[in-house]
């Protein structure tokens, strides 16, 4: 857990930097104060280890680490797809990812992008079907093996529970944006699977969907993803934006997101792990969490090099898009 010297230091930082802006001690004192007792008022304390454990460190082949299929295991069938999470289960995943998004009539659905045209042969908006025309749609016609899926369906969010919990796997929900929606969602879906409070995790990029996640349902295991520079730059290095200011404030602005991931978001929010962009994890960065009492999961580890690393040195769980061979990189 944290320690007393940690607090001591980030609320002395805070103090400093403010003393540095205003140059008034005696306005520094107070806002400090008030962020303390905001942080004492506000935070939710994180879910018994036990049952984080039970979530995060579920079954796993005999020396193995827990291995989650990113959407179900793109790289193997039909993203996000009941197919995708019964071949995760049969190529030995202890988990799958999977994303939430939403229909034109408010049905739950898994889908990644904004738009069906990247996956199914369809297009337009996700935002803008009906469930019924979603349900036309074939989920595999742009997979790398579409003759052997032709014809999966876009499945609703229940469909796909219900899938993993018969074959015993572990649910990291992605959830980005529309926090009222998706959180209101979720907490249904564990009211009717209360199953899934000891074999599910909710995670996002965006810390306020974890906060009114653990507001409308306290027990719930809860994750923050971080990639460092993700505001300022893609996956792949390049920049976001050409100019050179627009470059300096996001940079400023990672930097600060950084700081407020390491030392204030995650301990408000109570979270019981963060899933980190697998060339940040390092021995030292899961000994700094381990501290805290939060568990560390690398993501995406698509590679056999990367994935022996991450079980035999690293010894943590990973995200991957493959349970059979190496694949391609993303963000």
């Amino acid at each position: 857990m944290l320690q007393i010297g940690d607090e001591v230091v980030y609320f002395s930082a805070v103090f400093l930097l403010v003393v540095l802006g205003t140059r008034s001690a005696t306005g520094a004192s107070l806002l400090t104060a008030c962020l303390y007792v905001f942080m004492l008022m506000f935070r939710f304390p994180p879910v018994p280890a036990d049952q984080a454990g039970r979530v995060l460190r579920p079954r796993a082949p005999a020396g193995g680490v827990p291995v989650v299929a990113l959407r179900g295991g793109s790289f193997d069938a039909p993203e996000n797809t009941v197919a995708a999470i019964r071949e995760a289960s049969r190529n030995g995943a202890t988990g799958v990812e999977l994303d939430l998004s939403f229909t034109a009539d408010g049905v739950p659905i898994l889908m990644h992008d904004d738009t069906v045209d990247r996956t199914t042969n369809g297009s337009g908006p996700v935002g803008n079907l009906q469930l019924a025309q979603l349900k036309k749609l074939d989920a595999a016609a742009r997979h790398r093996l579409k003759d052997k899926f032709t014809g999966e369906k876009v499945p609703t969010l229940q469909e796909a529970v219900e899938e993993c919990i018969r074959h015993q796997l572990t649910i990291f929900f992605d959830v980005e944006g529309q926090a009222d929606k998706a959180t209101s969602v979720l907490h249904e879906m564990y009211k009717k699977f209360p199953v899934l409070y000891n074999s599910s995790i909710v995670s996002s990029f965006e810390p306020k969907v974890i906060y009114k996640m653990r507001q409308t349902d306290a027990r719930v295991v809860t994750a923050l993803i971080h990639r460092p520079w993700r505001l300022s730059r893609f996956g792949d290095g390049t920049s976001r934006t050409l100019s050179t200011s627009g470059q300096l404030w996001m940079g400023f602005l990672d930097v600060l997101l950084d700081w407020a991931h390491h030392h204030i978001l995650w301990k408000l929010c109570g979270v019981s792990a963060i899933l980190v962009q697998k060339d940040f994890v390092s021995l030292d960065y899961i000994q700094y969490w381990a501290e805290r009492g939060v568990e560390v999961v690398g993501w995406i580890v698509n590679t056999a090099v990367e994935k022996n690393y991450y079980q035999n040195v690293l010894k943590i769980g990973y995200i991957t898009d493959s349970l059979l061979e190496d694949s391609d990189p993303h963000d």
